[in-house]
């Protein structure tokens, strides 16, 4: 007699996702507004505090990719608890944290848990019907900004009502009860990458991504021609070009060179890059201006609650177009919808430098931003996972995911480079260093725009217009094949 196993259904799943997801994204912002709280608590200084972000950064760049590629071999339900409970391992032990060493260590291990959003992605894909991948896939990619734009607004009530360390046990408890209801309630896969992990290819990684992002995030202090910058750049290059030979000559590769070379997939990518370079800037410095003592000669003296809120209508429209994003790639394609993102988040920020003045304007700027955030993220999530095959589902969406935390670090040390390059006669930093960076952040999103336009636009069915299933279609046939197409035509 033959067993059939009962999978729960996809909307039982959907849940467990996003308590996961919201639960990691909040992880992301929740101590950006209250560094100052953690420097005086942990008695360090502005400059060694910030480790407790670069920590965070550099451990989810490496383990990423690196959790998407083992939920493709060995489960990606699997995995998703592991990289849940390292989530809450971690905030565990910063919760418990008495000196700046035990928390740097904790923001490590929460790092692990970076593998929650290529793990989701997979899981929607594998257990989802077809026809609702794109909305899933879009709700998920927008919840993934609503938490890191909640995280800006609990924090100054968590903070002034519990203290700090309850940044960490609030998402603990989330993250404890997620993990269990993924362990009973989410079906495992039944697609598999067979092989192993290449750990020649790992190390190299670990080290040109480390190489790259230590002096990024070091530069505002360490000074950009400084030996050390120049030198760990130099370094992270040399190690960049000597992973991409190994992954290239590598029989069962970390990163599938010959995937990443797919227009639709490298030309994503492009605009992660593009994109996290903006957004993570953008949530790191706004509150910051809004913080600033009108003494300054702008600012608002807004408290950490008061600049959250102000930057709430941002998630809110984030969330709301995310939402929308999946039924109109369905209609108009996602690579349309992504280049409408990008140009719509470019107007937000060109609206920062042109209109500050007022609170209202900070509020109509924030919407716009988050509209453009919401349309983008979720229709470049259904990009990367359309343009490849399913047991590559993972380690695509993490790569993805990953180069846009590579995109955050440079956006967010340029940007401090330009803030604070000319402090004022009150020794903050001058209104004009805002603007000019914020004018650059509106560069990087309409170079994105333009990035966009180099992906391949897919045909989709004419009666369904379901344009996720007609590219499966075809990365599919290209696996069967033994080759890569791009588009309609082989690469």
């Amino acid at each position: 007699m033959v067993t059939v196993e009962r999978r729960a259904h996809h909307q039982v799943t959907f849940a467990v996702l996003t308590a996961g997801v919201i639960a990691f994204s909040l992880l992301q912002s929740l101590v950006t507004p209250v560094l100052p709280t953690i420097e005086a608590a942990l008695n360090t200084d502005q400059s060694d505090v910030t480790w407790v972000l670069t920590a965070y950064l550099l451990s989810a760049s490496i383990c990423t990719p690196i959790l998407g590629r083992l939920g493709d071999m060995t489960g990606k339900k699997r995995m998703f608890v592991v990289a849940l409970a390292a989530l809450a391992a971690g905030c565990l032990l910063a919760a418990l944290a008495t000196d700046l060493r035990i928390m740097i260590i904790a923001r490590v291990i929460q790092g692990i848990g970076g593998g929650v959003l290529p793990l989701a992605f997979g899981i929607i894909r594998d257990e989802f019907p077809r026809d609702r991948v794109p909305g899933a896939i879009g709700a998920i990619s927008a919840l993934i900004g609503v938490g890191a734009g909640v995280g800006l607004v609990v924090a100054g009530p968590i903070v002034d009502l519990l203290g700090y360390s309850w940044l960490f046990w609030s998402p603990l408890i989330v993250l404890a009860v997620a993990a269990l209801a993924a362990q009973f309630l989410i079906p495992e896969s039944s697609v598999r990458t067979p092989g192993s992990i290449n750990w020649p290819a790992a190390l190299l990684l670990s080290g040109w991504l480390v190489a790259l992002l230590l002096p990024i995030s070091q530069a505002p202090t360490w000074g950009w021609t400084s030996a050390r910058v120049l030198a760990l750049l130099a370094l992270a290059a040399v190690l960049a070009v000597l992973w991409v030979v190994v992954e290239s000559r590598a029989a069962q590769p970390l990163i599938d060179m010959r995937m990443m070379r797919v227009r639709a997939v490298w030309a994503t990518n492009l605009v992660a890059l593009l994109f996290g370079v903006a957004m993570y800037a953008a949530f790191a410095f706004l509150p910051q201006f809004l913080q600033t003592p009108p003494a300054a000669g702008y600012g608002f003296g807004a408290s950490i609650t008061e600049s959250g809120l102000l930057v709430l209508p941002q998630t809110i429209a984030s969330f709301v177009l995310g939402l929308v994003s999946g039924r109109l790639a369905l209609r108009v394609g996602s690579k349309n919808v992504l280049v409408a993102g990008a140009a719509i988040g470019a107007l937000g920020y060109l609206g920062f430098v042109l209109a500050h003045d007022s609170r209202t304007e900070i509020v109509a700027v924030s919407v716009v931003m988050g509209a453009g955030f919401g349309l983008a993220f979720a229709a470049m999530s259904n990009l990367i996972v359309a343009a490849v095959p399913p047991q590559q589902t993972g380690v695509a969406s993490g790569m993805n995911a990953n180069i846009r935390t590579i995109g955050g670090a440079v956006g967010a040390a340029v940007m401090a480079s330009v803030v604070t390059a000319h402090a004022g006669p009150t020794g903050l930093p001058r209104e004009s260093g805002y603007t000019t960076g914020f004018l650059l952040l509106a560069g990087a999103l309409l170079f994105s725009a333009l990035a966009a336009l180099l992906i391949p636009a897919v045909r989709r069915d004419p009666v369904t217009h379901a344009e996720p299933d007609v590219q499966l279609r075809h990365a599919e046939a290209a696996l069967v094949a033994g080759a890569t197409l791009v588009g309609d035509e082989p690469e």
